[in-house]
């Protein structure tokens, strides 16, 4: 799965997506979210192992991965709730199983508590999801974006590396983290790195944040106990507030679990959406 490429496309109301399927197309479907800065990318390994079992669809945000990105584009987590919708109706999923990382997670659930997205199960593996978020980093950004947006290119890729491997416990693999930063270097790639951070609002989880006790469908929430962007102890208080909540922590694991324990992750989510 080292060469990952999104082949198909979808005209969304914020840019076109790429996506792709893998997997037996009679097999049970499973969506897979990504988070942010990040990519489908990260669900490589996960996804292809879930194939064995499932249809698994894999896609890229607009402004994130292969998908389009351009001045003034909308990317904030209410048009992502919204893409994430219109693309399980242009796929023909009425009650897909889904698993969404960090931002993804947000979006998820936002599509299912504001737009009536129905899931037969979620998975939430780190997810955004629970106020008050964003590293102290990621609020300088978001309250200076367009300082950063003049950086320097060669400041701008030693940041973003910095911040992407940060996301890792024992750190990204060299041509891993490579892949994780392409998408946000160039003249354009640094304005919508930036852009994403600007438009980032803890409003749009306050929005949903007090619905979750109506959640009633079957939700796992994976957390690594390393995560140092989100405390574990919010995947405690996550489960809690969800009825129907199953908990799973995996030790070793940062933020990125899908790069620190992808083989523990796949075994949880294997478990769990089968």
């Amino acid at each position: 799965m080292t060469d990952w490429e999104l082949g198909r496309t979808f005209d969304s109301t914020s840019g076109q997506v790429r996506w792709d399927r893998l997997g037996d197309p009679d097999a049970a479907p499973v969506v897979l979210l990504h988070g942010t800065p990040f990519s489908s990318y990260v669900w490589r390994g996960v996804a292809g192992a879930l194939a064995g079992r499932h249809r698994v669809f894999v896609w890229d945000m607009p402004g994130y991965g292969a998908s389009a990105t351009f001045d003034g584009q909308d990317v904030s987590l209410a048009a992502q709730g919204r893409v994430f919708t219109e693309l399980l109706d242009h796929w023909g999923l009425s009650e897909p199983l889904v698993v969404a990382h960090d931002f993804g997670g947000a979006v998820a659930l936002r599509a299912h508590l504001l737009h009536g997205a129905r899931y037969r199960r979620l998975a939430l593996v780190d997810p955004v999801a629970l106020a008050p978020w964003g590293s102290p980093f990621f609020r300088l950004v978001s309250e200076h974006s367009a300082v950063f947006e003049q950086l320097p290119p060669h400041l701008h890729r030693g940041l973003v590396r910095e911040y992407v491997n940060s996301a890792s416990s024992p750190g990204l693999h060299p041509a891993t983290l490579d892949r994780l930063v392409e998408p946000w270097l160039g003249d354009e790639g640094q304005r919508a790195f930036y852009r994403q951070i600007a438009q980032a609002d803890q409003r749009f989880t306050d929005e949903i944040q007090g619905r979750y006790g109506s959640i009633s469908l079957p939700v796992l929430v994976c957390w690594g106990e390393d995560d140092s962007w989100i405390p574990v102890a919010r995947a405690h208080e996550l489960a809690s507030r969800i009825p129907a909540a199953e908990l799973r922590l995996l030790p070793g694991a940062g933020h990125l679990v899908q790069e620190d324990a992808p083989a523990e992750l796949t075994a949880a989510l294997l478990g769990f959406l089968t």
